[in-house]
């Protein structure tokens, strides 16, 4: 699948506004050509709104429609996400007005180093067509014809070009975030990673008698969904090998409920809608992997999991009080059938620990990306993912690092702190037991909801064996995103897959 099939339209340069075809033109913030500033002053005048709200209006100078989008007055707590949102409500306002080909004015400000790209992110973002949409209804799969960029930078082609290259991976993990149960269920999600990746490896295991016996956790969340062939779940397992030797290995394992029932312990009371968002972990990881393709690290080896499932409801469900062997051969007893996210991922895992070791895999860093838990959003509120680092993840300040770095590209994390107790909260509580999944309740309603599903991942493995005095410590991060990815029914942000790039693959 080329690049150009993963953006929403055509995008390019202009560097006049008379020649650049536009229909429209969409000033975002203070970059103001000279030819509207007396206009806007004009309207300043007498409308004290102006500068809070987005205008649309005539340019008698330009003869050309204006749509205005301002940016709000930024404090020392602001970030760059000020500029993504003003340019998305500008492409927003010209789209309702009917305009096809506008030109966007992408302003600077020395005080967000990425404002540029960030702004033409946002202005992307805006245009995205969900897959569905696209599929179903051909003559409406792009919200405008053609975009135009004015970007006063002599770097203008290449924050472009890095714009669209983020934006292909946004765009892949936005469609598979986006599409309902059955247009992503995991046989489809196998079918649309097929086509993406020229440069990636990709391994599917379907067979049930190797999901049951490799990686048991995750087979008895599909053991209900595995009676309805079309629901039937899949690992996709996608490997980027560098040309030149690797200096490090990133290894990331993503979350891929593509429908979240609760499963026995049903989801009740209205709240099972939305649950086909369940899976924007793995379709991060896809999204990251897309970037990978593109970009082409030469010393940066790149392995992804994308755990596809649907956790149903059936004869067939798996119950709490079971109890089940793990692939590291923990017996893990079953609390709460709505905590399956931390089933199907840590098998998977379980499986890239095992390559780092036997592999001797150069500096591996492993990762598990999920919308995990609602105490996530409790704790740190729409918008934001949450970073855990292990024992040596945070010997090596990745969390603050990272969480630096999304800041500076509109994708700001919260970092949380694994602490003993955590882990003590798992322990078995009867004889036979090693490990419980889950108590029954809630994780909202659960202290340090958020924490204890990142320990439950590293004592369920076995990565608790790989901590910093030990003979092989192993690098862990878990990124709850369920805050971040996009609170249904609004688009799939993709995030933190820009954040992640910018982290490890620069």
């Amino acid at each position: 699948m080329g690049l150009d099939r993963l953006l929403p339209c055509s995008v390019k340069l202009a560097q006049m506004i008379p020649k650049s075809g536009c229909d429209v033109i969409c000033v975002v913030g203070s970059y103001v050509p000279n030819e509207l500033v007396e206009q806007l002053n004009e309207y300043r005048s007498f409308d004290k709104a102006f500068d809070t709200v987005v205008s649309c209006f005539k340019s008698t100078k330009l003869n050309l429609p204006v749509v205005y989008s301002p940016v709000a007055k930024l404090t020392d707590y602001h970030d760059v996400r000020s500029y993504e949102l003003a340019a998305a409500k500008s492409l927003q306002r010209a789209i309702k007005a009917g305009f096809k080909s506008p030109l966007l004015l992408v302003p600077a400000n020395p005080k967000f180093a990425n404002t540029e790209l960030c702004t033409v992110l946002g202005a992307l973002d805006e245009l995205y067509v969900p897959i569905q949409l696209r599929e179903d209804v051909p003559n409406k799969k792009t919200r405008v014809t053609n975009l135009s960029l004015m970007i006063n930078n002599p770097n203008a082609e290449a924050i472009l070009q890095e714009a669209l290259l983020l934006e292909s991976g946004r765009f892949v993990a936005r469609d598979i975030g986006v599409g309902d149960p059955e247009r992503m269920a995991p046989p489809r999600v196998e079918e649309y990673v097929s086509k993406l990746y020229s440069s990636i490896k990709m391994e599917v295991i379907s067979d049930l008698n190797i999901i049951g016996k490799e990686y048991p956790l995750f087979a008895a969340v599909n053991r209900a969904a595995n009676q309805v062939e079309r629901h039937r779940g899949r690992m996709i397992f996608l490997e980027y090998k560098p040309p030149q030797p690797a200096k490090k290995t990133l290894m990331l394992v993503g979350k891929g409920v593509t429908y979240d029932t609760g499963g026995a312990d049903i989801k009740a009371g209205g709240i099972m809608a939305g649950m086909s968002r369940d899976k924007c972990g793995a379709a991060a990881v896809a999204g990251f992997m897309q970037i990978v393709n593109e970009r082409k690290p030469e010393d940066i080896h790149v392995i992804g999991a994308l755990c596809m499932v649907r956790n149903s409801v059936g004869e067939e469900s798996y119950v709490a009080d079971e109890v089940i062997t793990s692939r590291a051969g923990v017996r893990v007893r079953v609390g709460n059938t709505d905590a399956e996210g931390r089933m199907c991922m840590a098998d998977a895992l379980c499986r890239m620990k095992e390559m780092a070791v036997e592999q001797n895999l150069p500096d591996p860093h492993l990762f598990t990306i999920a919308t995990l838990t609602g105490h996530a959003c409790l704790s740190a509120g729409e918008g934001y993912s949450i970073i855990m680092d292990n024992s040596v993840a945070r010997q090596a300040d990745h969390a603050r690092k990272l969480q630096a770095v999304g800041t500076s590209f509109g994708e700001p994390f919260e970092v949380s702190v694994l602490r003993h107790g955590d882990f003590d909260f798992n322990m078995g509580k009867v004889l036979g037991e090693d490990i419980v999944q889950c108590n029954n309740a809630a994780s909202s309603r659960t202290p340090r909801g958020h924490q204890v599903p990142a320990a439950f991942l590293i004592q369920v493995t076995g990565l608790e064996k790989h901590e910093l005095e030990s003979e092989k410590p192993l690098k862990y991060t878990h990124l709850d995103i369920a805050a971040s990815a996009g609170e249904f029914p609004k688009m799939p942000t993709a995030a933190p897959i820009i954040a992640l790039a910018k982290t490890h693959l620069e």
